[in-house]
Parts: structure tokens; C-alpha cells; sequence
């Protein structure tokens, strides 16, 4: 028997079926919780974030449209806005660290990308490519909202993005990833 692909699966979660919603569970939970790790960076929070993203997709189903694209790309940024949500609203209010001014602490380097240098390399961009990178990767934005609080586009908009990821790639001499691992993505 053939296994539904994720359209039929997403029209049966609309009319209700909870079972449709278990099998793209199933199907898209490990890449999901993966993006949401690599955000929240808290094994918990994590957890509570994919489940977070799974009733939102139960609720949220009616929006799904796949004429706009496919259910992993929907569910992709579902679970990347609830992430960066979850992990801004996460307050600390017991302090569980030694913030000693004795005590040498060194960062530890996982990346190997020089912030100094890519801090100079986005304030050679121009001001529209700078405040768009803002609200994407700093702030979290998605690209519809981003496109509006500037006042512009969508198309425009992401334009600009792809200018000035090409334009920091260019400057900084490194990959295009890098520099999103850098920004925060």
C-alpha cells in the first residue's frame, strides 16, 4: 500500500484527523527537532518546543496552502518562529552561574569566523540590507513581516537578503554559510 504524501496528509489534518497529524509527526519530527535544537540549544526546551509546534500545526492547519509550498517549508518556519518565541520569552530568574570578576573564564571558540571582522563586513552594507539582515536573523523576523515593517515588497525584500548575504560573502571572503551560523540563524 502506498503511504500518502504530505498534502493528503495535511487535508486530513484539517478535517480533523489526528492519526494524519501522527504520521507527519513521525515522518517530519527528527529534522524538525533538529532546526529547533540548533535555535534553542536546551535539550528541554527543545522538546517542549516541538510539541509547542505540533499543536500549533493541528491548530494552524487551515492555513497551510500547498500551492505555496511544500508542508516541510510551512512546518520549517512554524517551528523556527516558535523556537526563537520560546527562547526569547525564557527568563532566567534564579542565577545559576558564578558571574565572578576573579575568575579568568576564557568563551570557548566553536567558530572559527572572526565576529570583529564580520561586524565590519555588515557595516559596509547599505542601510536597507543592514536593516533587513537585522530583522531576519537578529530579531527573527520572517520575510513577510520583515517586508512590512520596512515598507516594501515581498519580492523586494527578498531581494535585499540575497544582495546582502552576496555582498557579506564577498567582503568577508568566507562561506555563505558562516556567516549565517554567525548572525545567528
Amino acid at each position: 500500500m502506498k503511504k500518502p504524501s504530505e498534502i493528503q496528509l495535511m487535508l486530513q489534518v484539517q478535517k480533523g484527523n489526528k492519526l494524519a497529524l501522527g504520521e507527519l509527526y513521525d515522518r517530519y519530527s527528527g529534522a524538525l527537532y533538529a532546526v529547533i535544537i540548533k535555535i534553542c540549544r536546551d535539550e528541554g526546551l527543545a522538546q517542549d518546543v516541538l510539541q509547542e509546534s505540533f499543536l500549533k500545526i493541528w491548530k494552524k492547519a487551515g492555513q497551510f496552502d500547498p500551492d505555496k509550498g511544500a508542508f516541510y517549508t510551512w512546518a520549517f518556519r512554524l517551528c523556527r518562529n516558535t523556537a526563537l518565541n520560546a527562547k526569547r520569552n525564557k527568563k532566567d530568574l534564579i542565577q545559576t552561574e558564578d558571574l565572578s570578576v576573579y575568575k579568568n573564564r576564557e568563551e570557548p571558540q566553536n567558530n572559527p569566523v572572526d565576529s570583529e571582522k564580520l561586524k565590519g563586513a555588515l557595516s559596509q552594507l547599505s542601510e536597507h540590507h543592514q536593516q533587513a539582515l537585522k530583522l531576519v536573523y537578529f530579531e527573527g523576523l520572517t520575510h513577510r513581516e520583515a517586508h512590512q515593517v520596512m515598507d516594501v515588497p515581498l519580492g523586494t525584500f527578498k531581494s535585499y537578503i540575497q544582495q546582502a548575504l552576496r555582498e557579506l560573502r564577498g567582503i568577508y571572503k568566507t562561506s555563505i554559510i558562516s556567516i549565517i551560523l554567525m548572525i545567528g540563524l
